[in-house]
C-alpha cells in the first residue's frame, strides 16, 4: 500500500506541476487585455477631462469680456453726451488682454448710437459687441422736477 501512496502522491505532484506551466502563457494574456482595458478606460477620461478644461475656459473668457463690456457700457453712459466720441486702445497687462473699439453714430440731433466691440488677444476667447443709444437729457439738471 504504501507504494500506492506513493505513486499517487508523485502523480498529482506531476499533475500540479503541468498545470502550472500551461497558466504561465495565460496570465501574460490576461495582463495585456487588463491593460488594453484600463487604456481604453484612461482614453476616455481624458476626452472627458480635455472637454470640460475647454468649456472652463470658454466660460472664464466669457466673464471676463462681459465685466469689460459692462465697465466701458457704465463708463459711456456716465460721461457726458458731448464727451461720447468714437475711438479704440488696447489693454495689454491683467489677466484679459484686449482691445476696444468703439463707434459713435450720429442718428439724429440729440441721439448718438454706440458700439463698442471687444476683441481679446487670446484666441482660445471670442469677440463680443453690445450696442446702445444715447440721447441728450432735455435739463441739464437731472434732480429738477419742475424744469422741463
Amino acid at each position: 500500500m504504501r507504494i500506492s501512496l506513493r505513486n499517487s502522491s508523485r502523480a498529482a505532484g506531476v499533475a500540479t506541476t503541468e498545470k502550472r506551466g500551461a497558466r504561465k502563457g495565460f496570465v501574460i494574456v490576461e495582463v495585456i487585455v487588463a491593460m488594453v482595458l484600463l487604456g481604453v478606460a484612461i482614453t476616455s477620461l481624458a476626452a472627458l477631462v480635455w472637454s470640460v478644461s475647454r468649456s472652463g475656459i470658454r466660460t472664464t473668457g466669457d466673464a471676463y469680456k462681459n465685466a469689460v463690456l459692462m465697465q466701458e457700457v457704465n463708463r459711456l453712459e456716465s460721461i457726458p453726451y458731448d464727451s461720447v466720441s468714437t475711438g479704440s486702445f488696447s489693454v495689454s497687462s491683467g489677466v484679459y488682454p484686449h482691445s476696444r473699439a468703439i463707434t459713435v453714430t450720429a442718428l439724429a440731433a440729440n441721439v448718438k448710437a454706440v458700439k463698442v466691440v471687444i476683441s481679446p488677444t487670446n484666441p482660445k476667447y471670442k469677440p463680443d459687441s453690445v450696442s446702445f443709444t444715447r440721447t441728450l437729457a432735455r435739463t441739464s439738471k437731472v434732480l429738477c422736477k419742475t424744469c422741463q
